[in-house]
């Protein structure tokens, strides 16, 4: 196979796109029905809605605006917009593509240099930046990222009875939830942008001071909506360790665990299982690859979060990750006392400073909050698809719930009259769609895509293993210092060699890998910029964290012990 059916071109006008950033969040092949529907009209036009919003670019401006690409798909892979997030930092006053790339991108030898044209230039685009930049360094809050909390809390809580729907209704209320998600990813993507603004300027002054490192601490602690699983989890493994006949039942391990407690008749396991609906209602949509309705989240596959609980009842209650959170945010104060003090004497840049923190503060956490935002809605596209897709199996229509996420957007209308049509076509498009999991993506992509039958093998990569001595080098993003065992995890769902401590090896994390944060003690990353769900997951919850080691789980033997220290961006093999 040279090409996947979904696949887009790269384009001229803005040819360059990267998997920096976009390996954390959308790790795996995308499905034809995501790729199609609404990762082209709720996520990328609502990214040009923000762009347009803040000044980056005029909607005219970009490539095909009647039905613009703004999420490039090779392979099935999907890659950010290199071109036009650059276009960002070569309008934006102060800042410079270059400055971009370090702020929201790996920084890899394979990703192509920038090309200035002559129209990237654009005063009046300047201006409108920059009155962006002013306001967020003086604003205190952003309202619309807590509108949104608001309709999608409110999409979740007003889902209808589904056996009371047949399947066009089901249909029609995944369909509704496009628009919504497109308003959300808006926000979103106007405070994920922006979030640069404040930590440039905290990096910058930090720097000055001569101690650049103080940057990363400063933004430890910060509260973020992807921290709240997390704790949630925390607190379903409490009542695990509080009963015996719960502990039981996990110790049988995890498969088939959640039907054991719903068919229990153990007054604890009632209790427990009314927790974990809870859970359900308000975090199921997320999930390994929760962007992609094809994902299974922990509302369709809920073993996935208790395997989670599984190695989090190991801990003891002193083992608490507020504790830990707490001598983070202490630390944070202490650094931010020390650099208010060495600033008094210059009222301008502890000014400048004050309003970078602020900003930081804000735009970070509005960041986290938009991808909950986000999820939750997708959940609403997800879940009425799957029911869909149940009653077709069902039926003999379908031979694979999963087989629904292969439709394209234009075959969506006829599979509904006629699923019939579709029962072996999709069946072999997933066959071939499971392919695309064997081949490694490139990095980056400037104009031109290799065929798909020439890019690398998974199999046949060869790295070579890392040794007592060898110090591997990534991006400081979460301050600390922290030693204990490797454990390589690939995918969240086997945790039976994970133990409470152990420096957790990951190859991306979203926001559904930050509960297992809770029970490391560090956690390198493949990939991944200072500005990634790894990093402000860490900083949040208080441990060290290194990402862009690349090959990290190639390299570090499993078991092997290391030290990571999120300060210098370093991990040591002893």
């Amino acid at each position: 196979m040279d090409r996947w059916i979904a696949d887009t071109d790269p384009g001229v006008k803005f040819p360059a796109w990267t998997r920096g950033n976009a390996a954390d969040v959308f790790p795996d092949p995308a499905s034809p029905f995501f790729a199609t529907t609404y990762l082209r009209t709720a996520l990328g036009k609502g990214l040009v809605d923000a762009y347009s919003t803040i000044g980056v670019f005029d909607w005219d401006e970009v490539e095909h605006p009647v039905d613009p690409t703004m999420f490039g798909v090779f392979g099935g892979y999907i890659y950010n917009p290199l071109s036009y997030t650059r276009l960002f930092g070569a309008r934006m006053p102060g800042a410079s593509p270059e400055a971009i790339d370090k702020a929201f991108f790996d920084e890899r030898d394979e990703v192509p240099a920038y090309h200035a044209e002559p129209w990237h230039e654009s005063v009046r685009h300047a201006e409108k930046l920059g009155a962006t930049a002013g306001w967020v360094l003086t604003t205190d809050s952003y309202p619309q990222i807590e509108a949104d909390k608001l309709m999608a809390d409110t999409a979740r809580a007003t889902r209808p009875d589904f056996s009371t729907l047949d399947n066009f209704e089901l249909m029609n209320r995944a369909r509704s939830m496009v628009p919504l998600l497109r308003q959300a990813m808006m926000t979103g993507m106007i405070s994920s942008t922006l979030s640069s603004i404040g930590t440039g300027v905290v990096g910058a002054i930090t720097e000055a001071l001569g101690d650049p490192s103080m940057s990363v601490r400063l933004l430890a602690g910060i509260e973020a909506d992807s921290a709240e699983p997390p704790r949630a989890i925390w607190r379903l493994s409490r009542l695990v360790r509080a009963s015996k006949d719960v502990a039981a039942e996990f110790d049988r391990g995890v498969v088939g665990l959640t039907e054991r407690l719903r068919a229990s008749s153990s007054a604890d396991a009632k209790k427990f299982v009314s927790a974990l609906d809870e859970f359900l209602f308000h975090y199921g949509s997320r999930g390994p690859a929760e962007w992609d309705v094809i994902a299974l989240s922990w509302e369709a596959k809920p073993d996935v979060a208790l395997a989670i609980v599984d190695r989090m009842r190991l801990m003891t209650d002193a083992d608490d990750p507020a504790a830990r959170r707490a001598e983070a945010v202490a630390e944070r104060d202490r650094v931010l006392a020390d650099v208010r003090a060495k600033l008094a004497g210059d009222a301008e840049t502890l000014g400048t400073f004050e309003a970078g923190m602020r900003a930081s503060t804000l735009f970070l956490s509005a960041r986290e909050r938009y991808k909950a935002n986000c999820i939750k809605l997708v959940g609403e596209i997800r879940e009425p698809m799957r029911e869909i897709a149940r009653r077709l199996v069902a039926g003999g229509l379908l031979k694979e719930v999963e087989h629904i996420f292969m439709l394209m957007a234009d075959e969506v209308d006829e599979f509904g009259i006629h699923p019939d049509r579709y029962t072996q076509k999709l069946a072999e498009r997933h066959a071939a769609y499971r392919t695309l999991f064997d081949v490694e993506p490139p990095f980056a992509v400037d104009g031109k895509v290799a065929p798909i039958s020439q890019w690398k093998k998974r199999t046949a990569a060869q790295v070579e293993v890392a040794k007592s001595g060898d110090v591997l080098k990534g991006v400081a993003a979460s301050s600390g210092v922290a030693t204990g065992i490797a454990r390589v995890i690939l995918d969240p769902a086997q945790l039976d060699d994970f133990e409470p401590g152990d420096v957790l090896i990951a190859p991306q994390t979203d926001p559904s890998w930050a509960p297992l944060f809770l029970a490391a003690s560090a956690v390198v990353v493949n990939v991944g910029a200072v500005g990634s769900h790894a990093m402000i997951a860490s900083r949040e919850l208080g441990i060290p964290c290194v990402p862009s080691v690349e090959n990290a789980t190639a390299r570090i033997p499993s078991g092997a012990t290391v030290t990571v220290d999120g300060n210098a961006g370093t991990v040591t093999i002893h």
